[in-house]
């Protein structure tokens, strides 16, 4: 039997509806309160330079009303080194960021961008935050990553998500393989992206990862269900997979 696998929640897209109106309703923090009562281990929250959907209002209210560990997704931009140095949040995730994307859209070039990310990876991990990098599912980008001295990877999953049949069954391969390189390195592997309750029991089995982050498809459950009956249902699935 594998150890228990964590479900790490993204409030991102409750913000975003939010944000569609303005005012305070619904409520991100409210939403991280109603995830952790229905099994969630963990919330994550994306503060974009843009402030599309999560605020620093947000982080602050988080930081200080949730009992949860808090991962800060952020790019790697000064603004948002010195937010997370400051808030001092569990973990910070650094992803790739573009202004024009809806969402992110694949994983950080940790290998292209090794020289840039170096002190992001340092800093953080002097301010006593454990440090994790969104990347691809391929040797090259763990390497980089075991390089840098990064304790955590995140493996972007949104390829085995959108692709079906054998690509599918390729790109589980590549994410178990990968998740495997990584723990034998000393890595910590975590996944996500577009996981939803018909794929993620697969991904959940593979017994190197030690945390899956959901959040879209869980808020737009939401909408049908409620939150807590969602989140309790992947927490659910994942379990079943173990």
């Amino acid at each position: 039997m594998s150890e228990r696998l964590r479900l790490g929640v993204n409030i991102d897209h409750v913000a975003t509806i939010r944000n569609a109106r303005g005012g305070s309703h619904p409520d991100p923090v409210r939403a991280a309160l109603l995830a952790a009562a229905a099994g969630a281990d963990g919330i994550t929250a994306h503060l974009r330079e843009d402030r599309r959907h999560i605020t620093d209002h947000d982080i602050d209210r988080l930081m200080r009303e949730i009992d949860l560990p808090l991962n800060l997704e952020m790019a790697a931009t000064q603004e948002m080194l010195g937010i997370a140095v400051r808030h001092r949040p569990h973990a910070a995730c650094i992803v790739p960021e573009k202004r024009e994307e809806r969402t992110t859209e694949g994983g950080l070039d940790a290998a292209g961008q090794f020289d840039v990310l170096k002190p992001f990876v340092e800093q953080l991990s002097e301010a006593g935050i454990r440090v994790s990098l969104f990347i691809e599912p391929n040797e090259r980008q763990v390497d980089a990553a075991l390089r840098l001295g990064a304790p955590v990877v995140e493996f972007h999953t949104g390829r085995y998500a959108h692709v079906e049949g054998e690509e599918r069954t390729l790109e589980l391969r590549r994410i178990t393989d990968a998740a495997a390189l990584a723990a034998k390195n000393g890595i910590e592997p975590h996944a996500g992206h577009g996981l939803t309750f018909d794929n993620v029991v697969p991904v959940a089995a593979i017994p190197q990862l030690a945390e899956l982050n959901i959040g879209h498809f869980l808020v737009g459950e939401a909408i049908f269900t409620g939150l807590e009956h969602s989140v309790h249902r992947m927490r659910k699935l994942m379990d079943s997979a173990r």
